[in-house]
């Protein structure tokens, strides 16, 4: 429902990002690249601090392509490991596939709770991720059980858009397919580049960096803990006090929503 003149719009709706957010997936995501190297010949092996690096870049098939055109070369070596990518990012995707199907990368604190805090109110779900739609499936239903996925409204992933994060792209077609405009709802992400992708599509953006992303600059992002937080494991005294409860709830994020989001214009 979009809101009258005058009035502050309603949070409508939650968009996360998947890695990093959801789950601390990226040690699960480095291995499995390093198993699909081996199972492809390929004498590879992306150390934490390298695939650190590499997280620069979003995006599987992008993430090769960029480790790949880095590499000194001999003619037509380049040519060749570019033309494996696809082939060698499905290899990559069943491996993932397999550790979280297994339960090894579980939610981060507070995301289960938090999801399920919204579907009881009737705040719509969304997910805006650059990883592939297997991923977020893979993901999803192997933390909160099998049809889970169907509990998101919108689901908008991988090459859904021509650009990826940074660009806002992946957020305005989520949006789009909501039928909200960005003052309806809340972005979650993990990292600098995904901050700067929600905020660029005018969405007041919460950020729970993780172990990977910590050391960025979060300075875009309109609030920042260390995770969403849950009861039995609460967010520090400083945080708390920041939001007014141990943890990061739906009546938190409607207070914070209110003071921050603009008043939609008087029509003349």
């Amino acid at each position: 429902m979009r809101p009258r003149c005058g009035e502050r719009p309603r949070i409508e709706a939650l968009v996360f990002d998947v890695d990093g957010t959801l789950a601390d997936t990226e040690e699960a995501h480095r291995q499995s690249f390093n198993d699909a190297f081996r199972a492809h010949g390929l004498r590879f092996e992306w150390s934490r601090e390298r695939y650190g690096e590499l997280l620069g870049v979003t995006g599987g098939k992008e993430r090769l392509t960029a480790f790949f055109e880095a590499l000194p070369l001999p003619p037509g070596g380049r040519e060749r490991l570019l033309a494996l990518v696809p082939r060698l990012h499905a290899t990559k995707t069943s491996f993932y596939r397999e550790r979280i199907e297994r339960g090894r990368v579980p939610l981060r604190p507070g995301v289960r709770r938090l999801i399920a805090e919204a579907r009881a109110a009737g705040t719509r779900l969304a997910i805006a991720s650059t990883t592939s739609p297997e991923n977020v499936s893979a993901l999803i239903e192997g933390a909160l059980g099998y049809g889970a996925l169907e509990t998101f409204s919108v689901v908008a992933t991988g090459d859904a858009v021509p650009r990826k994060k940074p660009a806002p792209d992946i957020y305005l077609l989520a949006l789009r397919r909501l039928g909200l405009t960005a003052g309806q709802a809340v972005a979650f992400e993990d990292s600098a580049i995904g901050v700067t992708a929600a905020k660029a599509a005018g969405l007041l953006t919460v950020a729970t960096p993780s172990d990977w992303t910590r050391g960025q600059d979060f300075k875009a992002a309109d609030l920042v803990l260390p995770c969403l937080a849950d009861p039995e494991s609460p967010l520090g005294e400083a945080d708390a006090w920041r939001i007014g409860a141990p943890y990061l709830g739906l009546q938190q994020l409607a207070i914070f929503h209110a003071a921050t989001a603009p008043r939609v214009a008087q029509s003349g």
